[in-house]
């Protein structure tokens, strides 16, 4: 007899870079029984070249045309999705999320970021230091669309990331009662 699913709900992880969306969404998807999808992982896969190459080789244009094409790929999927943190720097990916709720928003100061990214040669857009000030500039641009995308933001700050999953998951509780 199959185990039956505590939710029946695909939640999308949004924030910046470093926030915690893979970590976080390890976690959620173990709790809720389904898969994580990593949007950059899957874009790795998919390209076979990592973000940096792509970013050097083809340039970020192109890396946001692959991450569009993925998040329509992924989004509706029974699984927890965690999104790159520019997915929503374009308007049809802020549509698609709109579209396939609930959207997940994990906020948190460029500070706590860069404590925990400074010097992450993986991340092509503070691969050359000044780690706060790129993540504030990114901050001031993006804040504004995943919120308004975002059905619930968890104020990240210091929280551990057992407070971030069960934040997440009371929310879920209540989500799912309102029948969407």
């Amino acid at each position: 007899m199959a185990k039956k699913k505590r939710y029946q709900v695909s939640p999308v992880l949004v924030g910046l870079m470093g926030s915690g969306k893979s970590s976080v969404g390890r976690r959620l998807a173990k709790r809720l029984e389904i898969p994580l999808i990593d949007l950059d992982e899957y874009i790795v896969e998919k390209a076979g070249k990592t973000i940096p190459q792509i970013f050097d080789e083809q340039g970020e244009e192109a890396f946001r045309d692959m991450e569009s094409e993925a998040l329509r790929e992924v989004l509706g999927k029974p699984a927890v999705i965690a999104t790159g943190g520019g997915a929503i720097m374009r308007e049809e990916n802020r549509a698609l999320l709109k579209e396939h709720p609930p959207v997940i928003w994990l906020k948190a100061s460029p500070e706590f970021l860069a404590s925990r990214i400074d010097g992450d040669s993986n991340r092509p857009l503070i691969a050359e230091g000044e780690t706060v000030k790129k993540l504030q500039a990114l901050a001031e641009v993006r804040y504004p669309f995943y919120e308004s995308c975002a059905d619930y933001i968890v104020p990240r700050g210091e929280m551990k990331k057992r407070k971030v999953l069960e934040s997440i998951l009371r929310f879920l509780k209540r989500w799912v009662r309102k029948d969407h």
